[in-house]
């Protein structure tokens, strides 16, 4: 289970990051609504853990969970709020919530409420992505493969792949590539990129990622 966690206090996002990835969820941390935004129509999450106040406004975290379903994006949401009376909770459902937990909290009971709507929204995502030349990708297992073959990637393959598997048609830059999956961990060069590339090509299908001249990469096409 794939998790985008948006909470700007450092400490409370540390404990639920590590929390989290000792039970075995893969988090994706960001501190802005514009970020968290951009990360939940880019991936295919199973849970937005949403903190209500942050930097942008008292109310941001109601005003991107609205933002969320204008879009389309069904994803399940546990708004974390300080404020715990009734009109916020119910706000927080009116605008698209699924769960609402109040500060301070419990990771027990922040964990189990991730598993009561872990055990709702299972099975009504798209899992299964159809790529060129016949390749498909299961975001659910993580595995990529055709009619005969199944790729053995790294996770920074499988990650690269799937930001261009979830955004057909759209060319990265390498820089651009970098910050989305090497955020925070120092100095990469570009033609790291180039690298991943190149082995993802020769571990699928030479044309599954098609160069763009002077710009970077995309999924290809058929």
């Amino acid at each position: 289970m794939r998790i985008l966690l948006l909470e700007d206090d450092p400490y409370i996002l540390e404990l639920l990051l590590e929390g989290l990835a000792e039970d075995g969820y893969e988090c994706t941390p960001c501190s802005s609504a514009d970020e968290a935004l951009e990360l939940a129509q880019l991936f295919p999450f199973s849970l937005l853990i949403l903190d209500v106040m942050l930097p942008e406004g008292a109310d941001a975290g109601f005003d991107l969970g609205q933002r969320l379903r204008q879009k389309g994006i069904s994803t399940p949401i546990l708004f974390l709020s300080a404020r715990s009376s009734v009109d916020d909770r119910v706000r927080g459902l009116e605008v698209g919530g699924d769960d609402y937990l109040s500060k301070p909290f419990a990771y027990r009971e922040l964990l189990a409420r991730v598993k009561v709507l872990q055990r709702r929204s299972s099975g009504q995502a798209q899992n299964v992505l159809n790529l060129p030349h016949g390749w498909s990708m299961d975001l659910s297992s993580r595995e990529v493969y055709s009619a005969t073959t199944r790729a053995e990637l790294s996770r920074r393959e499988y990650l690269l792949l799937e930001l261009f598997a979830c955004t057909p048609g759209r060319a990265f830059e390498r820089l651009e590539i970098i910050e989305r999956l090497w955020s925070g961990e120092g100095a990469v060069e570009a033609k790291v990129i180039d690298v991943y590339v190149s082995t993802l090509r020769r571990k699928t299908a030479e044309g599954l990622i098609e160069t763009v001249r002077g710009v970077g990469y995309r999924l290809g096409r058929d």
